[in-house]
Protein backbone atom coordinates (compact mmCIF):
# COMPACT_ATOMS: atom_id res chain seq x y z
CA UNK A 1 0.00 0.00 0.00
CA UNK A 2 1.05 3.71 -1.12
CA UNK A 3 0.12 7.17 0.57
CA UNK A 4 0.21 9.15 -2.67
CA UNK A 5 3.49 11.00 -0.88
CA UNK A 6 5.99 11.22 -3.70
CA UNK A 7 9.91 10.09 -2.17
CA UNK A 8 11.75 11.01 -4.82
CA UNK A 9 12.29 11.38 -9.08
CA UNK A 10 13.50 8.79 -10.83
CA UNK A 11 14.77 9.05 -14.60
CA UNK A 12 14.08 6.44 -17.18
CA UNK A 13 17.47 5.31 -18.28
CA UNK A 14 16.76 2.83 -20.71
CA UNK A 15 13.65 1.12 -22.34
CA UNK A 16 13.56 -2.36 -23.83
CA UNK A 17 10.84 -4.25 -25.08
CA UNK A 18 10.77 -8.23 -24.84
CA UNK A 19 7.32 -9.39 -26.23
CA UNK A 20 4.13 -7.85 -25.37
CA UNK A 21 6.44 -6.93 -22.25
CA UNK A 22 8.37 -3.52 -21.58
CA UNK A 23 11.40 -3.48 -19.32
CA UNK A 24 12.30 -0.26 -17.59
CA UNK A 25 15.84 1.06 -16.38
CA UNK A 26 15.75 3.64 -13.83
CA UNK A 27 18.73 5.60 -11.78
CA UNK A 28 17.31 7.83 -8.43
CA UNK A 29 18.88 8.99 -5.45
CA UNK A 30 17.54 5.57 -3.60
CA UNK A 31 18.30 3.15 -5.63
CA UNK A 32 20.97 1.69 -3.04
CA UNK A 33 18.00 1.66 -0.24
CA UNK A 34 16.03 -0.91 -3.17
CA UNK A 35 16.21 -4.86 -3.05
CA UNK A 36 14.93 -7.39 -5.57
CA UNK A 37 11.23 -8.23 -5.18
CA UNK A 38 10.04 -4.96 -3.85
CA UNK A 39 7.43 -3.14 -4.73
CA UNK A 40 7.82 0.36 -5.89
CA UNK A 41 5.27 2.76 -7.59
CA UNK A 42 6.29 4.71 -10.45
CA UNK A 43 3.82 7.65 -11.91
CA UNK A 44 1.26 5.59 -9.08
CA UNK A 45 2.12 2.36 -10.81
CA UNK A 46 3.27 -0.27 -8.57
CA UNK A 47 6.16 -2.51 -9.95
CA UNK A 48 8.60 -5.28 -8.70
CA UNK A 49 12.16 -4.32 -8.71
CA UNK A 50 13.84 -7.34 -10.19
CA UNK A 51 17.54 -6.07 -10.76
CA UNK A 52 19.93 -3.64 -9.38
CA UNK A 53 23.14 -2.08 -10.41
CA UNK A 54 24.94 0.56 -9.29
CA UNK A 55 22.23 3.20 -8.69
CA UNK A 56 19.94 1.99 -11.40
CA UNK A 57 17.01 -0.57 -11.25
CA UNK A 58 15.07 -2.44 -13.26
CA UNK A 59 11.08 -2.84 -13.54
CA UNK A 60 9.15 -4.90 -16.07
CA UNK A 61 5.66 -3.54 -17.19
CA UNK A 62 3.29 -6.55 -19.02
CA UNK A 63 1.03 -5.90 -21.50
CA UNK A 64 -1.56 -5.01 -19.00
CA UNK A 65 -0.38 -2.53 -17.41
CA UNK A 66 0.96 -0.62 -20.38
CA UNK A 67 -2.61 -0.71 -21.75
CA UNK A 68 -3.98 1.33 -19.01
CA UNK A 69 -1.62 3.29 -17.86
CA UNK A 70 1.41 5.82 -19.64
CA UNK A 71 4.16 3.88 -19.20
CA UNK A 72 4.00 2.50 -23.02
CA UNK A 73 4.96 6.24 -23.68
CA UNK A 74 8.56 6.53 -21.56
CA UNK A 75 11.58 7.01 -23.02
CA UNK A 76 14.90 7.23 -21.82
CA UNK A 77 15.33 10.82 -19.69
CA UNK A 78 11.60 10.64 -18.99
CA UNK A 79 11.36 11.64 -15.11
CA UNK A 80 9.25 9.53 -12.98
CA UNK A 81 7.43 10.24 -9.76
CA UNK A 82 8.72 7.33 -6.89
CA UNK A 83 7.47 5.80 -3.68
CA UNK A 84 7.91 3.20 -1.76
CA UNK A 85 5.31 0.95 -0.14
CA UNK A 86 4.32 2.75 3.22
CA UNK A 87 6.08 1.57 6.51
CA UNK A 88 3.62 -0.40 9.00
CA UNK A 89 5.05 2.12 11.58
CA UNK A 90 4.86 4.92 9.16
CA UNK A 91 2.98 8.06 9.05
CA UNK A 92 -0.21 8.11 6.68
CA UNK A 93 0.35 11.39 5.49
CA UNK A 94 -1.77 10.70 1.76
CA UNK A 95 -4.68 8.49 1.35
CA UNK A 96 -5.15 5.00 0.72
CA UNK A 97 -3.70 4.20 -2.67
CA UNK A 98 -3.04 0.71 -4.25
CA UNK A 99 -0.92 1.49 -7.24
CA UNK A 100 -3.41 0.24 -9.64
CA UNK A 101 -3.97 2.71 -12.06
CA UNK A 102 -7.38 3.06 -13.22
CA UNK A 103 -7.38 4.82 -16.46
CA UNK A 104 -5.69 7.75 -18.39
CA UNK A 105 -6.59 11.47 -17.73
CA UNK A 106 -5.20 14.25 -20.00
CA UNK A 107 -4.14 17.85 -18.98
CA UNK A 108 -6.59 20.09 -20.31
CA UNK A 109 -5.30 23.34 -18.85
CA UNK A 110 -2.51 24.84 -17.06
CA UNK A 111 -2.90 28.33 -14.72
CA UNK A 112 -0.10 30.03 -12.48
CA UNK A 113 -1.58 31.51 -9.96
CA UNK A 114 1.02 33.70 -7.87
CA UNK A 115 2.87 30.85 -7.52
CA UNK A 116 0.94 27.98 -6.96
CA UNK A 117 -0.54 26.40 -10.25
CA UNK A 118 -4.00 25.11 -11.04
CA UNK A 119 -4.51 21.93 -13.34
CA UNK A 120 -7.16 21.11 -15.25
CA UNK A 121 -7.40 17.14 -16.03
CA UNK A 122 -10.40 15.24 -17.99
CA UNK A 123 -11.09 11.19 -18.23
CA UNK A 124 -13.36 9.28 -20.15
CA UNK A 125 -16.43 8.93 -17.82
CA UNK A 126 -17.45 5.57 -19.48
CA UNK A 127 -15.52 3.63 -17.43
CA UNK A 128 -17.57 4.60 -14.36
CA UNK A 129 -14.81 6.30 -12.53
CA UNK A 130 -16.10 9.43 -10.63
CA UNK A 131 -14.35 12.39 -8.46
CA UNK A 132 -16.34 14.09 -5.54
CA UNK A 133 -15.50 17.63 -4.66
CA UNK A 134 -12.60 17.64 -2.30
CA UNK A 135 -12.28 14.27 -2.64
CA UNK A 136 -8.50 12.12 -2.71
CA UNK A 137 -7.21 11.67 -6.24
CA UNK A 138 -4.13 10.43 -7.32
CA UNK A 139 -1.97 11.98 -10.38
CA UNK A 140 1.16 9.97 -11.66
CA UNK A 141 1.24 8.78 -7.84
CA UNK A 142 0.93 12.15 -6.09
CA UNK A 143 -2.07 12.42 -3.69
CA UNK A 144 -4.22 14.92 -4.13
CA UNK A 145 -7.70 16.81 -3.22
CA UNK A 146 -9.69 17.74 -6.73
CA UNK A 147 -12.70 20.10 -7.14
CA UNK A 148 -14.45 21.80 -9.68
CA UNK A 149 -15.38 17.96 -9.92
CA UNK A 150 -17.81 17.05 -12.79
CA UNK A 151 -18.52 14.39 -15.22
CA UNK A 152 -15.03 13.66 -17.03
CA UNK A 153 -13.03 16.32 -15.17
CA UNK A 154 -11.28 18.11 -12.30
CA UNK A 155 -8.96 20.62 -10.99
CA UNK A 156 -6.43 20.09 -8.75
CA UNK A 157 -4.57 23.15 -7.21
CA UNK A 158 -0.44 22.37 -6.67
CA UNK A 159 1.78 24.18 -4.14
CA UNK A 160 5.40 25.41 -4.98
CA UNK A 161 7.00 22.02 -3.21
CA UNK A 162 5.13 20.06 -5.04
CA UNK A 163 5.74 21.55 -8.55
CA UNK A 164 9.25 21.17 -7.93
CA UNK A 165 9.73 18.14 -6.32
CA UNK A 166 7.10 15.99 -8.28
CA UNK A 167 6.85 15.65 -12.05
CA UNK A 168 4.23 18.39 -12.42
CA UNK A 169 6.56 21.09 -12.94
CA UNK A 170 7.14 18.78 -16.70
CA UNK A 171 3.78 18.40 -17.87
CA UNK A 172 2.05 20.21 -20.44
CA UNK A 173 -1.25 20.76 -22.21
CA UNK A 174 -2.01 17.71 -23.63
CA UNK A 175 0.18 15.07 -21.87
CA UNK A 176 -1.40 11.87 -20.29
CA UNK A 177 -1.32 10.81 -16.34
CA UNK A 178 -1.96 8.23 -15.02
CA UNK A 179 -5.12 7.97 -12.34
CA UNK A 180 -5.81 6.14 -9.29
CA UNK A 181 -9.70 6.93 -8.07
CA UNK A 182 -10.08 6.60 -4.30
CA UNK A 183 -10.54 3.38 -3.13
CA UNK A 184 -13.29 4.13 -1.00
CA UNK A 185 -15.51 5.76 -3.54
CA UNK A 186 -14.56 2.75 -6.11
CA UNK A 187 -16.33 0.17 -3.58
CA UNK A 188 -19.27 2.67 -3.36
CA UNK A 189 -19.65 2.85 -6.62
CA UNK A 190 -19.42 -1.18 -7.28
CA UNK A 191 -21.96 -1.20 -4.81
CA UNK A 192 -24.34 1.40 -6.90
CA UNK A 193 -24.00 -0.68 -9.47
CA UNK A 194 -23.61 -4.00 -9.09
CA UNK A 195 -21.71 -6.28 -10.89
CA UNK A 196 -23.78 -6.32 -14.53
CA UNK A 197 -20.89 -4.25 -16.03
Amino acid sequence: MFTGIIETLGTVKAKTVEGTNIHFDISSPITHELKIDQSVAHNGVCLTVVAIEGDTYRVTAIDETLQKTNLKSWEAGKKVNIERCMPANGRFDGHIVQGHVDQIGKVVTIEERDGSWLFDFSFDPATGNVTVEKGSITINGTSLTCFNSKNGGFTVAIIPYTYEFTNFHQLQVGDEVNLEFDIVGKYIQRIIRGYQH
